[in-house]
C-alpha cells in the first residue's frame, strides 16, 4: 500500500496539474467566501505537536496546517508549537524560509473562547432612570460602568437602583451624589427654563413647597430645591430664602417676574410636566449612577483566562455576572456562569505524539479532532472518534507527505524541504532502526521537489544542531526530551546527535555537572540522556536518580548490550540509537519486570 500511496508522486506533472487545480478551486471559493457580506469567521483548528519539538514535531505541524487549509477552506488550519524550537530545527526553518509556529503554552477554553455578553459600558454621570433603561433593554441585572479611554469603573445593578429607591430617604441625595440639573431635567422629562444645565448640585435639601409661604421659610435653607406648583407666593418666597432651583410643577408657565426675580438671585428654574407627587418620586432617578455604583472590591476576569480557573471563584461569590477585561485592562464584556455551559472547546490535532504527558497543558479541556503519528499508542483519550492515522515508520513527516498524495496535492518547494529535513532528522539519514524504505523513498522523493541533495543537507543540519555555541545545559537536556511514566516510576529521555565524537564529548562535558540537578529538581525519578552517534550507530547513555542505572543494566547489559562509560555515570550501548524503538520500550519493559 505505502508503495502505491507514494508512487502517486511519480507522475509529478500529472499530481502538479492537478494540485493546481485543486489548490485554485480553493483559492476561488475562498475568494468567494471573503467576499460575502457578513460571512462568519471559520472555526479555527490548532495543530500541534509534542512538548520539547523536535524538528518531525515542528515540520509536520506547519507542513499538515499548510494541506489541511488547502482540502479544507471551511476551517483555518493553524500550525502551533508547544516548546522551543532548537537549533537544528530553526537552521531547517531559516534554509527552507519558514517562519516557526507560534507558541501555546495551553489549549484549555479560555474566556475568549465563549461568545460572551459583550454589554456596552455607560459612562459614570448617567442618570439612575437611563440605567435603569438600558437594564431592561439588554433583559440583565448588571450595568458596567465604564470611563471615557474604556476602563471599567465600577457595576450598578437592579438591586443598587432598588435600594436607591426602598431604602434611601435621604432628602439631600443629590446635592451628596452633585447631580447635575440636566440629569433632574432628564429624569423629569422637563424643560430648562432658567440657568445653567452643567451645572453641578453642592448644598440643600428637596423640599415640596405644598404649606403656605410662612411655614416655607420654617423649613427652607438657602441652595434647596424647591418643588412648587404654579402658586407665585411660593415661588417668590423661595427665591428670597436663596434657593438653589425651583421646579414648577404640570407644566404652568412662570411668570416672567419669577424669571426675572430667579435670573437676580441666580435660581435656577426647571418645568416639570408632571404632578407635584410624580416630581418628587421621580427626582431620587436623576442621580448619577456613579454615586450608587460598586467600584471597589471587584472581582473581573480577563479575556485570556481560562474557564478551569475562574469555575471555583464563580462558585464561591455567586454573583449574577462577572466583568472581563482585555489584555490591555480595559472592559470587554460580562460573564455568568450559564455562558460556560456552551463554552466551546479549542479544536486541535495532535502530530508526532499520542501520549497526555507529553502534549500540550490544558489537553484534556480541548476537542481532538486528529491524531497524527508514528510512535506507540499512548494515555490520549477523547470524548468522540476521532481520526487517528498511526503508521509504523520513522517519521511523521512521512505519514503527513502520503496524505498529499492521497489528497493529489504537490507539496510546495519549501514544504517538500522542511518535510525532507524531518524524515532525515528523525531516521538520523536511515540509520535509525525506526528508518523504513517508506522513508527513504519519501524522503528521495520530497528531495527532488525541494532540490536539495540529500547527504549534503543532512551534514548541514546536523552540524547546526550540535553547534554548542551560546547553550546553556538545560537547552541541551530539553531541546529533544519526552517523558514517560509506568507503574507509578515517571521517567524522562533526553537526545542529542551529532556526526562528531568530539561534538558529543563537548555535549557530555556540559550535562555531567547538571542532569542530577535537573533530576531533582524536576521531581523525576530518573533521567537518561543519549549521546547519539550517527556514523558508528551507537549512544551513550547518561542518567540520573535512584535506580537509573540498575533499569539500564536490567533493560541492556544482561542481555549482553552495553559496556561502562569513560568516568563513569554513563553506558555505552552499540546499536542503540533510537529513543521511540530501542530505548523507551527497554527501559518500559524493565520496569515491569518483577
Amino acid at each position: 500500500m505505502d508503495d502505491n500511496v507514494l508512487g502517486i508522486a511519480g507522475d509529478a506533472v500529472g499530481i502538479r496539474a492537478l494540485g493546481a487545480g485543486m489548490a485554485g478551486a480553493a483559492g476561488a471559493l475562498g475568494a468567494g467566501m471573503a467576499g460575502t457580506a457578513g460571512a462568519p469567521p471559520k472555526a479555527e483548528v490548532f495543530i500541534v505537536g509534542h512538548k520539547n519539538p523536535d524538528t518531525d514535531s515542528i515540520c509536520s505541524s506547519i507542513a499538515y496546517a499548510a494541506l489541511k487549509n488547502k482540502i479544507d477552506p471551511g476551517r483555518h488550519y493553524v500550525a502551533k508549537r508547544a516548546g522551543r524550537v532548537s537549533r537544528e530545527t530553526q537552521f531547517v526553518l531559516d534554509y527552507f524560509s519558514a517562519g516557526a509556529p507560534e507558541y501555546i503554552d495551553d489549549v484549555g477554553t479560555q474566556i475568549k473562547d465563549i461568545n460572551i455578553r459583550r454589554i456596552k459600558g455607560v459612562p459614570g454621570g448617567i442618570t439612575l432612570k437611563k440605567a435603569w433603561e438600558a437594564i431592561k433593554a439588554n433583559n440583565i441585572v448588571t450595568l458596567p460602568v465604564t470611563s471615557t479611554d474604556g476602563k471599567l469603573e465600577g457595576l450598578i445593578t437592579v438591586k443598587d437602583i432598588v435600594k436607591t429607591y426602598m431604602d434611601v430617604n435621604d432628602a439631600r441625595i443629590l446635592s451628596d451624589a452633585r447631580t447635575s440639573y440636566n440629569n433632574i431635567i432628564e429624569a423629569l422629562d422637563g424643560e430648562l427654563l432658567l440657568g445653567n444645565g452643567n451645572e453641578c448640585i453642592e448644598r440643600g435639601k428637596i423640599l415640596v413647597a405644598a404649606a403656605n409661604p410662612d411655614v416655607l421659610e420654617t423649613f427652607m435653607e438657602p441652595g434647596d430645591i424647591i418643588i412648587t406648583s404654579n402658586r407665585y407666593e411660593s415661588q417668590l418666597c423661595a427665591i428670597e430664602l436663596n434657593a438653589g432651583c425651583i421646579i414648577a410643577t404640570t407644566g404652568a408657565k412662570v411668570a416672567d417676574t419669577i424669571l426675572n426675580f430667579a435670573r437676580e438671585h441666580s435660581c435656577v428654574v426647571i418645568s416639570s410636566p408632571h404632578d407635584t407627587y410624580t416630581t418628587a418620586k421621580l427626582m431620587n432617578q436623576s442621580v448619577p449612577v456613579s454615586y450608587v455604583m460598586k467600584r471597589d472590591g471587584l472581582v473581573t476576569f480577563k479575556s485570556d483566562d481560562y474557564i478551569v480557573d475562574i469555575k471555583e471563584t464563580m462558585s464561591k461569590l455567586r454573583h449574577r455576572d462577572f466583568p472581563v477585561l482585555d489584555r490591555h485592562g480595559d472592559y470587554y464584556g460580562m460573564i455568568s456562569r450559564r455562558f460556560l455551559l456552551n463554552a466551546a472547546k479549542k479544536k486541535v490535532i495532535l502530530v508526532d505524539h499520542n501520549e497526555k504527558s507529553q502534549s500540550v497543558d490544558g489537553i484534556e479541556d480541548a476537542e481532538i479532532i486528529e491524531i497524527i503519528d508514528h510512535h506507540r499508542i499512548g494515555s490520549i483519550e477523547t470524548m468522540a472518534p476521532v481520526y487517528f492515522r498511526n503508521q509504523p515508520v520513522g517519521c511523521t513527516a512521512t505519514i503527513i507527505y502520503q496524505l498529499y498524495c492521497e489528497a493529489g496535492v504537490v507539496p510546495e518547494k519549501g514544504i517538500a524541504g522542511i518535510l525532507c529535513a524531518a524524515i532525515l532528522s528523525d531516521t538520523l539519514m536511515y540509520r535509525s532502526p525506526t528508518s523504513t524504505k517508506v522513508d527513504e523513498r519519501a524522503a528521495g522523493q520530497l528531495a527532488a521537489l525541494a532540490e536539495i541533495d540529500v547527504a549534503a543537507f543532512a551534514d548541514l543540519m546536523f552540524k547546526a544542531g550540535s553547534d554548542l555555541e551560546g547553550k546553556l545545559p538545560e537547552d541541551i537536556l530539553y531541546q529533544d526530551y519526552k517523558d514517560f511514566s509506568l507503574n507509578d516510576i515517571d521517567f524522562g529521555i533526553g537526545q542529542a546527535t551529532s556526526m562528531y565524537a568530539d561534538e558529543l564529548e563537548a555535549i557530555k562535558g556540559m550535562l555531567a555537572p547538571y542532569i542530577a540537578e535537573a533530576c531533582a529538581g524536576e521531581k523525576t525519578d530518573i533521567i537518561y540522556f543519549m549521546l547519539t552517534n550517527i556514523v558508528d550507530s551507537s549512544s551513550e547513555i547518561m542518567y540520573a536518580g535512584e535506580g537509573a542505572k540498575r533499569l539500564l543494566e536490567e533493560a541492556f547489559c544482561k542481555h549482553g548490550i552495553g559496556r561502562e562509560g569513560p568516568g563513569g555515570h554513563s553506558v555505552i550501548l552499540d546499536g542503540v540509537v533510537s529513543r521511540k524503538k530501542q530505548m523507551a520500550p527497554a527501559i518500559l519493559a524493565a520496569i515491569q519486570e518483577p
